[in-house]
């Protein structure tokens, strides 16, 4: 599966097209919460976090893993579920997003990116 970096934004119809190539309605994403872009795609969430490193100078600490459920709106429409969140150094010790505050920053980067 073809990972891309967002930067400008990305129409749902988009990601759907990228999404049923792997897992169907949902799509793998790393949000550099820093920077304001994210990656989708690939096949696992530290690939796209890798490709945000090599190409776009990220930081590991300011990248987060989430799911887009594309056929949901709301809160339903991001999970915060990734290996890569585990981030104990940074005071996240689960596979889910425990700061508030950064949960809202992925959801201002996602919505201002997937139109």
């Amino acid at each position: 599966m073809e990972t891309r970096i967002v930067k400008e934004g990305i129409r749902r119809n988009e990601l759907r097209t990228l999404a049923h190539e792997q897992y169907g309605d949902i799509i793998k994403a790393v949000v550099d919460i820093e920077r304001g872009i994210m990656g989708v795609g690939g096949e696992l969430h530290v690939d796209i976090q890798s490709f945000l490193i090599e190409k776009e100078h990220s930081r590991g600490d300011m990248t987060w893993g989430i799911n887009l459920y594309l056929e949901k709106t709301g809160d339903e429409f991001i999970e915060f579920d990734s290996m890569i969140n585990l981030k104990p150094a940074a005071g996240n010790r689960t596979r889910g997003v425990e700061s508030e505050k950064i949960q809202a920053k992925i959801r201002e980067v996602v919505s201002a990116l997937v139109q």
